[in-house]
């Protein structure tokens, strides 16, 4: 797939899964805008021209349509970025409901907004995130503020789909565990070998994001290895 003169913003790029994202963007020759929050996430990524690493509160709305106004003109948008919580709903309390609503359905919906005001007349390629309990909710017992989340992150996704059809594609993956060091060491006893890579997810997305995807949109794509 070939990103030469292109710009791709992608959330949450200096994590696991953004990285992969960002490293197979690059390498097809696109530039990157990349938000971040954490300064020292945002020091792990190679240095690159074609690299520009913007701090901004993806749940604030003035600063996501300020980053997505001073990336110039669009031809994708990858929604990466968000939070998860391990929190039974009797020990949970609104705010841990607040804070996964803005981590992963407020981010996405303000980043989308923005995206779609980004391609103007032209096309445009959407991607979220959404996760396996938003097509799987029963999985998602003991973290229902978080299945919740993602389950509106893949309702905005078709919705938005048949919205701005057919000019802009808006599709979404839904990963299982993915396989990170991160999610190794929470779960020293799991079967690693069943988890997908962050690099084959990335493949996926990256796929959706390019112009090498002509009529895909609405789709959210199970990518759950043999989890």
């Amino acid at each position: 797939m070939d990103f030469s003169n292109q710009t791709v913003v992608v959330t949450g790029g200096t994590g696991a899964l953004g990285a992969a994202v960002v490293d197979t963007l690059l390498k097809a020759g696109a530039r990157c805008v990349i938000p971040y929050i954490n300064e020292a996430e945002a020091t792990t990524l190679q240095a690159n021209d074609r690299l520009s690493l913007v701090p901004c509160d993806l749940s604030d709305e003035a600063q996501v349509a300020a980053l997505y106004a001073a990336a110039g003109k669009l031809s994708a948008s990858i929604h990466i970025a968000g939070g998860f919580a391990f929190a039974p709903i009797g020990e949970s309390d609104k705010d841990v409901l607040m804070k996964m609503l803005n981590m992963n359905l407020v981010s996405t919906y303000l980043c989308c907004r923005e995206a779609i005001k980004a391609f103007g007349d032209g096309n445009g390629r959407i991607v979220n995130v959404a996760a396996r309990q938003s097509l799987e909710p029963r999985l998602g017992k003991f973290t229902t503020a978080y299945t919740a989340s993602k389950a509106g992150v893949a309702a905005l996704t078709q919705a938005l789909a048949a919205e701005v059809a057919p000019r802009i594609l808006v599709n979404a993956v839904a990963p299982s565990i993915i396989d990170t060091p991160a999610n190794r060491a929470a779960m020293p006893d799991a079967d690693f070998s069943q988890w997908p890579k962050a690099e084959q997810i990335a493949a996926t997305i990256v796929f959706l994001a390019s112009t090498a995807n002509q009529l895909g949109s609405g789709a959210i794509a199970p990518i759950y290895g043999a989890a």
